[in-house]
């Protein structure tokens, strides 16, 4: 891989069509009637069809490759972790290039692409992430960036190598894969023993930015010498793994732990240059924890734009997608599953949080108090609930109606933090895709528009990607094939 493309990858550009005015009335979407399959109730998601059809703009600028990780895969630091949960570092550099924000936030930080742009273009930037992959990956990025040595990390890699690869038949006792329930048969042998050398050696290193960076390397290539694919919300088993599987799946080849380090390695090392040279400017503040504790630590009006990408309602379990990532870094079983309780309710298995939420807030309740007010008055919201309660009969998992309630309710509690934080004239970039559960659409991108609204903002513009998703093959076989809108949403914070 040239080092010059990795060098000239970021260049920003101006976002076409920023401001509602510069969109040609062409551009704007017609918006169908919703209909229930089931007959129900359609008042309130129609209601906000009506309120917000000619905020719903098609802006070509935003592809799936802007709005996805895909974008990341030649990005230098970003390439080093397959972290699908994510927007591309051009999508957030050419934002920030056309609003020029002294203040940036990200309260679902990810592996740190929106910080880490900010801080680089000379901002101060914030980035809340609950996942501490993302957290490692953010930090290690940063590292480089900033006082890294090229030639003292390359000596370092040398004997970190050497290590791992001496002695072949030893394993590290004290030091084997923290393995969990899930993570069971991950690993070959040999891999097992390579990994416990390369765990022996890094706890024994008195650098801590380096400590931090090989921390990363490791981790980042888990999937890649393992019997796992990532496959959505699941993981994918290869047919050599000592293991009961329900399917066949090949991976191909599969490296030697110590070969697919070395090249991690040698791609940090490249990358050196180009991280320093866009990021060096200072290292955001990455805070660990959940953004519904951790938003209402920021001062009011303090942050010019948020840039994030929240967790979608579609079901996916982090957790289980990244559980060889979080047993490398220690999480047991206990705290994974204390892990999934904390993530924004988005599975089936979210139980309530707000016994929880009304501790972290105590007294100060506000904010929490005007999320509460605005769930519980959302009608579109409550109309789909009251549809799939009275068919819970029917539904493959009757605790899709919970994840919707949580969803929500959750969301409202982080759309009118944001309205508290963001300063008057400031504004909120989301991405978020609408989703359907048993024929029953609920528009994400309407629903948090109107939670927005009622926090101080207006919503200025709905950017729809020109192709959306595809709903479930087991809804479309019932219901007939229905698109569902992928979006950018634009909120302004009003003056008043």
């Amino acid at each position: 891989m040239p080092n010059q493309d990795i060098a000239s990858h970021l260049e920003p550009s101006v976002v076409p069509g920023w401001n509602l005015s510069d969109a040609p009335a062409s551009n704007v979407e017609t918006v169908q009637r919703i209909r229930s399959p089931h007959g129900g109730s359609v008042d309130g998601r129609n209601a906000l069809v009506k309120k917000f059809q000619n905020r719903l703009i098609m802006n070509s600028y935003y592809s799936r490759k802007k709005v996805s990780y895909q974008g990341n895969k030649m990005a230098p630091g970003l390439r080093w972790m397959k972290y699908k949960e994510g927007f591309s570092s051009q999508m957030v550099a050419d934002i920030i290039n056309t609003a020029k924000p002294k203040s940036v936030l990200d309260p679902f930080a990810g592996i740190g692409t929106t910080p880490l742009i900010a801080s680089g273009m000379n901002g101060k930037s914030i980035g809340i992430e609950i996942m501490p992959v993302g957290v490692l990956v953010g930090k290690s990025i940063s590292e480089v960036a900033n006082g890294f040595s090229v030639r003292k990390f390359e000596s370092e890699s040398k004997k970190l190598l050497e290590s791992i690869r001496k002695n072949s038949n030893r394993i590290a006792g004290d030091f084997r894969f923290p393995h969990i329930r899930i993570t069971e048969g991950a690993f070959s042998r040999s891999a097992e023993k390579e990994i416990s050398r390369a765990r022996e050696y890094i706890s024994n290193m008195s650098h801590k930015g380096h400590r931090t960076i090989f921390d990363m390397a490791c981790m980042s290539i888990l999937e890649d010498v393992s019997y796992t694919r990532k496959d959505g919300q699941y993981l994918r088993w290869d047919y050599r793994a000592n293991r009961q599987l329900r399917s066949f799946t090949d991976k191909g080849p599969i490296p030697k732990f110590s070969d697919a380090l070395e090249r991690r390695l040698k791609e940090i090392c490249e990358d050196a240059n180009a991280l320093k040279k866009q990021f060096g400017g200072g290292k955001p503040d990455l805070i660990s924890g959940s953004c519904l504790e951790k938003l209402k630590d920021i001062p009011s009006s303090a942050i010019d734009m948020v840039i994030t990408s929240p967790p979608y309602a579609n079901r996916y379990d982090y957790t289980r997608t990244y559980a060889l990532e979080l047993a490398w870094l220690g999480l047991g079983q206990e705290c994974l599953s204390s892990l999934r309780q904390q993530l924004l309710s988005a599975t089936v298995e979210n139980k309530g949080k707000a016994s929880w939420i009304s501790s972290v807030y105590g007294e100060n309740r506000s904010t929490l108090d005007h999320a509460t007010e605005i769930f519980r008055t959302q009608e579109a919201v409550h109309e789909v609930l009251d549809i799939l309660s009275s068919r819970q009969s029917e539904l493959g998992n009757k605790n899709v109606i919970r994840l919707i309630e949580l969803y929500f309710s959750e969301m409202a509690l982080v759309v009118a933090e944001l309205g508290r934080i963001i300063r008057p004239g400031g504004c909120v970039i989301m991405v978020n895709d609408n989703v359907q559960y048993h024929g029953e659409e609920l528009p994400v991108d309407f629903i948090l528009s109107d939670f927005a609204d009622k926090s101080g903002f207006d919503c200025e513009a709905i950017w729809k990607l020109q192709r959306g998703k595809g709903n479930s093959s087991q809804q479309m076989a019932r219901f007939g094939r229905n698109e569902l809108r992928k979006c950018v949403y634009k909120w302004v914070r009003r003056n008043d």
